[in-house]
């Protein structure tokens, strides 16, 4: 186990607490850990201070909720000290959905309401702190989504609700019947754009923190290639020797330097990776290196 002295302090978006960093599961399945492991990686993420672990229904083919439902159940001790986030309204084409005839989504009150239930039994819990609508959905009805999370609410067996992806109009447009948490975007140096289409602005405005998905651009921040990616990973190189920090975590720094205060999320099993992720919130950008690593992402001036 990682002996760190590293502490991820807590966020609060709304009324929601999380903490800074959020532990995605979406490769859980991938990693193949036995629940020993399992419960070990979940351990070592809280001792740090990495308190919530994202999920969705789906992630692992339908599978993933359950890894980690054993390792709760294998550790009882664990749930009552971490906040465990699901999504749903995506269904897949898997053998483990053989009446899903094709890939498509369902944001309906019973989808919504039964993935979460199923989520529940999964996860071996009697409530998630946060569920999120996955993706927009072409046919979705704001009444009928925030009827759903009322009834979740009202329930208990939701505390919290959000959304994933959403433009902020769909956001606003659901917020006014129901409140919401957060919205789970994605951002990256490598994909700036919710900086600058009122996605994080709008969040600011309300008080809202957006959780921040594919923090380091699903790895190609290491390993893209072109003279955009090459100057841009050169720049981040640059400002991580002045700091004497690792690369990611000047990149988790740059992103939780935004006044919106965005939650990144991880999505790896190695726990070292989790503890870069973690040192982010402890590094102060300056003004000139941040908006040096916009420059590069961007490839051109501020003006």
């Amino acid at each position: 186990m990682i002996q760190s002295t590293l502490q991820c302090p807590p966020a609060r978006s709304g009324k929601l607490t999380l903490s800074r960093i959020v532990a995605g599961m979406w490769r859980m399945k991938q990693w193949e850990m036995p629940v020993e492991q399992r419960v070990t990686f979940i351990e070592q993420c809280m001792a740090m201070g990495v308190t919530s672990f994202d999920h969705a229904d789906i992630y692992g083919g339908y599978g993933v909720e359950a890894l980690f439902g054993e390792a709760l159940r294998a550790s009882p001790g664990l749930r009552q000290r971490m906040q465990i986030i699901s999504k749903c309204g995506i269904k897949l084409v898997s053998p483990q959905r053989p009446d899903h005839a094709i890939q498509h989504y369902d944001t309906s009150f019973q989808h919504i309401v039964a993935s979460a239930e199923h989520s529940l039994r999964e996860l071996h819990t009697d409530h998630l702190d946060l569920l999120l609508i996955h993706r927009p959905d072409p046919l979705m009805a704001f009444d009928e989504i925030a009827e759903a999370f009322t009834s979740l609410i009202k329930d208990g067996k939701v505390r919290h609700v959000g959304v994933s992806n959403f433009s902020r109009h769909q956001f606003e447009s659901l917020h006014r019947r129901v409140p919401l948490a957060t919205n789970q975007v994605e951002f990256s140096p490598l994909h700036v754009a919710p900086l600058f289409d009122g996605t994080f602005d709008g969040l600011q405005d309300q008080g809202i923190s957006p959780m921040v998905w594919s923090p380091l651009a699903g790895g190609r921040l290491f390993s893209s290639t072109g003279v955009h990616a090459d100057n841009l990973r050169a720049v981040i190189q640059q400002i991580a020797d002045k700091l004497e920090q690792p690369f990611a975590s000047v990149v988790f720094a740059w992103i939780m330097r935004l006044p919106c205060a965005p939650i990144p999320l991880t999505g790896s099993g190695r726990i070292e990776a989790i503890e870069t992720a973690v040192r982010g919130a402890a590094i102060d950008l300056s003004r000139p290196d941040w908006f040096a690593i916009l420059r590069a992402a961007r490839a051109h001036e501020v003006a």
